[in-house]
């Protein structure tokens, strides 16, 4: 769901089904309901999801806003995103082929940015090209929030009770679980394997990328949830935004 598609390990347009059960589960369920809430959705707001996938996140916020933007990787899923939209009669959200860490959108152009388990495909400096773009196209004053895994590979506590819970509920599966730990740690040893990212980095890399308001809530599992805000406007930026507000009849 990010990353350049050639170099992808994971083979996103092969995987829609499975992505459709994994949006289906309650714990994505709660993960939505939750960043939904904290983004303060209002009825003006110009939305950008990052790693949209089958719209978890847009579906959901395209009744309360004017636009969102579903940037994915995948066309395939975007395809499918499509055509749930279609489905639900939700006709004001854009799919967008492209890669998070650089945005096809204007400067200063979104309200919010908002992103479900995207974020752990990329690497740390992944990362923070993906939140310099954010930052980018959000106005002053815009608000983030992302969902993602937020641990790390560490002897910390949590980092430890993580990794085991997932180890043991993967193995429970039998002989599939088995080949399934055989090859994540096989990825893991070639560096291919997914890149969660501890709280405490996720609130560095923020506050490096020029964010305010910067706050991390961790929710169950290995779940955890990123707030923050591009500081407000300035003098030079408040005359460009109005102008921008009122080229756009907002």
């Amino acid at each position: 769901m990010s990353g350049d598609r050639n170099e992808d390990p994971y083979g996103w347009d092969e995987r829609v089904k499975a992505w459709e059960e994994v949006e289906a589960t309650d714990a994505f369920q709660a993960i939505r309901d939750r960043v939904c809430e904290l983004a303060e959705p209002r009825a003006g707001d110009r939305v950008v999801d990052l790693g949209a996938g089958l719209g978890l996140l847009a579906l959901e916020l395209a009744p309360r806003v004017a636009q969102v933007v579903a940037v994915d990787i995948s066309q395939r899923m975007l395809e499918q995103l499509e055509l749930r939209a279609a489905a639900e009669g939700v006709e004001n959200v854009l799919p967008l082929a492209a890669d998070l860490r650089k945005l096809p959108l204007e400067d200063s152009s979104v309200d919010l940015v908002v992103s479900s388990y995207a974020f752990h495909h990329l690497d740390d400096p992944g990362k923070e090209l993906a939140l310099a773009e954010a930052r980018r196209v959000l106005v002053p004053g815009g608000r983030l929030v992302v969902a993602d895994m937020m641990f790390s590979l560490s002897l910390e506590p949590r980092d430890r009770r993580l990794v085991l819970e997932k180890v043991v509920a993967i193995a429970r599966r039998g002989p599939a679980g088995l080949l399934r730990i055989a090859r994540n740690a096989g990825r893991l040893l070639a560096g291919r394997w997914e890149h969660p990212t501890s709280p405490e980095v996720w609130e560095r890399m923020l506050v490096d990328r020029g964010f305010d308001a910067v706050r991390v809530e961790l929710l169950a599992h290995e779940a955890g949830l990123a707030v923050a805000r591009r500081p407000a406007a300035t003098g030079a930026e408040a005359p460009a935004r109005g102008a921008r507000a009122a080229a756009s009849g907002r």
